[in-house]
């Protein structure tokens, strides 16, 4: 029996299990942690009001109580579909969304200076310039499920199979306006110039007609 040892062979076995276990783990992880997170909130007390002028808009104005349950529940229930993966994308968008604000409210350095400060923040443990590697981190896992969804086994590709769709501008709007709505809470210029380019690219998409396709 001969063996084929040539990569085009294998590639597609290597695709299956991306397809399959690599989503999958994401998908554990992050709702492990969150999940954790979430019920350490519901056990614990309130701690927002402490920080609650450090959140961005309009979160700063938004009673500190009510920060507390919505971060809480946020991510008890989001943890919980993404075990199951059920409105996966939906879900790690708003943990996305969620890791932003918390970063920009208790990780992000409270003064940049120059670049070399930015970096300091690039840490585990408080150094006096943030701690913002964990929450990147979690947000570089939370990426590919926004973008790539859950993968086959989950609920979401029992309900609605996924199919190829072109890749065209409002491909590349979907991209701008995920990466750039959380940055709005985080770095706003940023995040504005960022959906900026996303609003523009939907008007492309639209007078090209891919919005009906």
């Amino acid at each position: 029996m001969n063996i084929d040892l040539r990569y085009t062979a294998w590639r597609p076995r290597f695709d299956a299990l991306h397809a399959t276990l690599s989503p999958l783990l994401l998908r554990l992880i992050m709702a492990y942690e969150y999940f954790e997170s979430g019920l350490e909130k519901l056990r614990g007390e309130n701690w927002f009001a402490s920080v609650q002028g450090d959140f961005p808009f309009p979160f700063n104005h938004v009673p500190a109580g009510f920060s507390w349950t919505m971060a809480t529940w946020t991510e008890l229930i989001a943890a919980g579909l993404l075990v199951v993966g059920l409105g996966t994308r939906l879900s790690a968008f708003s943990l996305l969304v969620l890791t932003f604000v918390a970063t920009a409210a208790v990780h992000w350095p409270d003064m940049i200076t120059m670049a070399s400060d930015l970096l300091k923040g690039y840490a585990i443990s408080d150094k006096g310039y943030g701690n913002f590697k964990l929450p990147l981190l979690f947000s570089l896992m939370l990426i590919p499920l926004v973008f790539g969804g859950p993968g086959r086994l989950s609920l979401d590709a029992l309900i609605a199979p996924t199919e190829q769709h072109p890749f065209d501008a409002s491909t590349f709007a979907i991209g701008f306006a995920v990466i750039g709505i959380p940055f709005l809470f985080l770095a706003p210029a940023l995040g504005i110039s960022l959906t900026g380019i996303a609003a523009a690219l939907v008007v492309v998409a639209w007078r090209k007609g891919q919005l009906t396709r």
